[in-house]
């Protein structure tokens, strides 16, 4: 085992991250059961976060969002409002270099798209998503301002939540003047 990992050489994992919209303008939030993290972060902070996951080897990342967005929430009802314009990234910390993500990523390098909820609430369920297929990764969910979502993410993702949030800071509003 190296005694020094050299996160320069470390590669990002490709993955997606997925904003549903309410109609009110709001986005959903879920609270991460520790247990379930893949960082496997020490970090401190709070458990909040949209969806995320893994692009599979060949899948197209739209694809990949529709499928990691039932796998956590059992949501299925959205339809696509836009895609961010380009590849967010964020590193690990430190402590959490070389364990996280199963030790062989530095970070995460994330598509994000946006979608607006078409269905009723109780389509969601972040305790047994996926029709029970898919271990539960969150234990609570709500809607929240995606303004105020890089005060409530763990502090190493903050600067990827502000771009989230630069990048639909025009879908709240195309909600709240129809």
């Amino acid at each position: 085992m190296p005694t020094k990992l050299d996160r320069e050489t470390m590669p990002y994992r490709d993955c997606v991250g997925i904003a549903v919209f309410n109609a009110q303008g709001n986005v959903f939030i879920g609270r991460r059961m520790p247990e379930t993290d893949p960082e496997d972060s020490a970090e401190a902070g709070a458990p909040w976060q949209m969806p995320q996951g893994g692009i599979d080897k060949g899948e197209d990342a739209l694809k990949a969002a529709l499928r990691e967005l039932h796998e956590e929430t059992n949501i299925t009802s959205v339809s696509l409002l836009a895609e961010a314009p380009e590849w967010i990234h964020y590193d690990l910390p430190d402590d959490a270099l070389g364990i996280g993500l199963k030790g062989k990523y530095r970070g995460q390098r994330q598509r994000w798209f946006a979608f607006a909820f078409t269905g009723n609430e109780a389509e969601i369920d972040v305790i047994t998503p996926g029709g029970g297929k898919h271990p539960a990764e969150f234990d609570a969910w709500r809607w929240e301002k995606l303004s105020r979502t890089p005060q409530l993410i763990v502090p190493f993702k903050k600067d990827a939540y502000e771009k989230v949030a630069v990048a639909f800071a025009d879908i709240p509003q195309r909600f709240t003047h129809v």
